[in-house]
């Protein structure tokens, strides 16, 4: 048996032209019938890494009794010189979440997947303690089932006031060992079963994970790195997905 919410995630490489440039995680969102593809805004262009992709690709199940059969499905970034995926704002800057949506018509029709939707975001944010556990679902370094093409996760904790905006940025921090290629990823938390709301995906979506937290005055021979993580704030998926 799957976990549903390992087919929730995707694994995201991106390309310039046909040379492949990075991995890199995401998940599926579904809204109105609409589905989009979430994952760091970084992933799709990031300036000061001169990082400029035109098109990505995510790996998808095609047969649900053999997970072994995946195919690749790209998803091109650009149309008319115009870019096809959508980023956020808010008064402290750019949010670095990006949601780009999927034509439907054009995925292979037996493709597996699982996708979050807003009855997976939660109402009210100050109903998650410091120190909740969580999930974070997703391919760091590019690792994963490589037979099963599934991803895996770390564990984590929040590890700021939920709810807040830390240093007044649209995240949340969180506690786990995270590497490159984590960006993009479902920072999730486990809900009992039996929620109509949400199916048979259990979980409830909190954050997308962006990047370590590193301090700039750390001795990076005598102190360990804080491990550290920035989540933003999952609720932003609704502003993206509006018509």
């Amino acid at each position: 048996m799957i976990e549903p919410v390992l087919l929730a995630a995707a694994r995201i490489c991106t390309f310039d032209g046909q040379r492949p440039l990075t991995n890199a995680s995401g998940f599926f969102f579904e809204r109105d019938h609409r589905l989009f593809l979430v994952t760091s805004r970084h992933v799709m262009i990031d300036e000061p890494s001169r990082h400029f992709p035109d098109r990505i690709e995510v790996e998808l199940h095609i047969d649900p009794d053999n997970m072994a059969r995946s195919t690749g499905f790209s998803i091109p970034l650009y149309r008319n010189g115009k870019s096809l995926w959508r980023q956020g704002l808010d008064a402290a800057g750019e949010i670095d979440v990006a949601a780009i949506e999927i034509e439907r018509p054009a995925l292979p029709e037996t493709a597996v997947f699982r996708a979050f939707t807003p009855q997976h975001l939660l109402n009210r944010l100050d109903q998650v303690e410091v120190g909740t556990s969580l999930l974070v679902v997703g391919f760091p370094l590019g690792f994963h089932d490589t037979l099963h093409h599934m991803p895996v996760v770390r564990q984590a904790v929040i590890a700021s006031s939920f709810g807040l905006r830390f240093q007044g940025e649209g995240y949340f921090l969180t506690d786990a060992r995270t590497h490159r290629g984590t960006s993009g990823a479902p920072v999730v938390m486990r809900v009992p079963d039996g929620n109509p709301g949400h199916g048979d995906l259990p979980w409830m979506l909190l954050g997308v994970h962006s990047a370590r937290l590193d301090v700039g005055t750390r001795d990076l021979k005598l102190d360990e790195a804080l491990g550290l993580n920035c989540a933003w704030y999952a609720d932003i998926l609704l502003t993206l997905s509006e018509r």
